[in-house]
């Protein structure tokens, strides 16, 4: 297997450190063991060889020989095909993996991602939208509680779906968006708890604060 390259940022603020999502990718490279190496594009001057790569000037994405690929699932779930220890070899327990893994991404981030943005804001705005994102989250919420009291993990082991409804709801967790639902707690501690979650955070932290 040729080495996977991994590109990201070069340096970015402070307040997103541990949460871009070319985390998400190093969960998976260090928790499958896939040979990789990391590359950087500016920050502040986002180029067209970047826009070549990942079309709306974000991070991460990879290569893996003539491959190239954008967008934090769609690289998930590409590894996923790599690794066994990521992604089931049995079709129906690879369809679950997939329908979790994109529940995360659509379902779950959707709320997510705006109410977290009012959050690193401080925008406490009591606002009829606002009141409406809350509920929408918390409905949210309710439901994965509801699926996280009964299991360890969404699809039996440990998988890319875990990795990506994690660290959607590890965001929800820095605000405390997660204080009344301890299932969907305990969850994202077992998942930060693993030692490629420790690995791929220790190293991108790292990686940003050495360019400070």
């Amino acid at each position: 297997m040729t080495e996977i390259v991994l590109t990201t940022f070069d340096w970015v603020p402070e307040a997103p450190r541990g949460y871009v999502r070319d985390l998400r990718v190093r969960c998976a490279l260090e928790e499958a063991k896939l040979p990789y190496s990391g590359k950087t594009t500016p920050f502040r001057a986002r180029s067209e060889e970047h826009l070549a790569c990942q079309p709306f000037a974000q991070v991460p994405w990879i290569t893996n020989g003539a491959t190239s690929i954008f967008e934090s699932g769609a690289i998930l779930l590409y590894l996923g095909g790599l690794s066994a220890t990521l992604m089931p070899i049995e079709p129906a327990k690879r369809i679950n993996v997939i329908e979790w893994l994109f529940a995360a991404l659509n379902s779950v981030e959707m709320p997510s991602v705006p109410w977290s943005l009012f959050k690193f804001t401080n925008d406490e705005t009591d606002t009829p939208g606002r009141r409406a994102l809350d509920g929408f989250l918390n409905a949210r919420l309710e439901r994965m509680e509801n699926v996280l009291k009964h299991r360890e993990w969404l699809a039996e082991s440990f998988s890319i779906a875990d990795i990506a409804m994690s660290d959607v709801m590890r965001l929800v967790d820095r605000f405390d968006g997660v204080a009344e639902f301890p299932a969907i707690r305990a969850y994202v501690e077992r998942a930060t708890a693993r030692p490629s979650f420790a690995k791929a955070y220790a190293d991108q932290v790292a990686h940003f604060a050495a360019r400070d």
